[in-house]
């Protein structure tokens, strides 16, 4: 598989049958550009029909796993409704192609974890978080329906009273309160996270690759079902970046000060 189209995604196989897949670059925190953006919904087709990819690891580079979209391409959103039928259709595709993937992903998650990224950090078959990690669902901070991932899975993952909790609130999670709640697999110390994330897939690789993917797919099932609930969300989503709280939220964000949202409308 010829992975040297990919310019924001880093691919390079670490070892037989385990590829890695790493967002941003070294020194910084990976951000979802528009590009990163549909790379990160069209690699997992690759990795599903990659021959030589039994396990494929993916983590940020830098300063954590990663930032969330730029501002560029969520101001883009709120203006075009090109622009936003594309991150639709890209936010879709990330779940669904890491659901109907047939090889095992592990992730890796250090730093913060917010936006497309932490969809793929908990998308993961196997998630692994460093005990400091910071899981932070932050969209309805930005004044948008939590869409991306979370409807399809958090409430299976930690259960509803703590999805509704950690997605209307946008409090951050850290990994070890993650494996608490059961919203990732493992958790570990950071100098500890990459050879524990690569003695994972190890185990993986080493195994009846028949019966894990067998495994995966029939659990994913239980995604599946979750489909309609998250189709719905991530309408949802999309229609809140037409409206007047995004753009309080994306002005507090880069003012750097708490947003102030609107009165909703007396018939909402």
């Amino acid at each position: 598989m010829d992975y040297s189209s990919y310019q924001d995604l880093k691919i390079r196989r670490l070892e037989p049958g385990i590829l890695e897949i790493v967002m941003g670059e070294e020194g910084k925190l990976a951000v979802a550009t528009a590009r990163a953006h549909a790379e990160m919904a069209r690699v997992w087709l690759d990795v599903d029909r990659d021959p030589e990819t039994r396990v494929a690891i993916i983590r940020g580079a830098g300063k954590g796993f990663s930032a969330g979209g730029d501002m560029a391409m969520v101001d883009e959103m709120t203006r075009d409704p090109n622009a936003r039928a594309r991150v639709w259709r890209e936010a879709r595709d990330l779940v669904y192609n890491m659901i109907n993937c047939s090889k095992i992903i592990v992730s890796a998650i250090h730093g913060p974890a917010v936006g497309a990224g932490l969809a793929a950090a908990l998308m993961a078959d196997i998630s692994i978080a460093a005990k400091n990690a910071r899981l932070i669902d932050g969209h309805t901070r930005l004044g948008v329906a939590a869409g991306d991932h979370a409807a399809i899975i958090w409430p299976l993952l930690c259960g509803m009273a703590k999805a509704k909790y950690y997605l209307l609130t946008c409090d951050t999670i850290s990994g070890e309160e993650a494996e608490r709640l059961g919203l990732v697999s493992l958790t570990c110390e950071e100098t500890q996270l990459k050879e524990k994330a690569l003695e994972v897939a190890r185990k993986l690789a080493a195994g009846p690759q028949t019966a894990l993917r067998w495994t995966k797919s029939s659990l994913n099932n239980w995604l599946r079902m979750a489909g309609p609930a998250f189709d719905a969300s991530l309408a949802m989503e999309m229609m809140g970046f037409t409206g007047p709280e995004v753009k309080e939220g994306l002005a507090a964000l880069r003012e750097k000060r708490n947003p102030s949202f609107p009165e909703a409308p007396p018939d909402f």
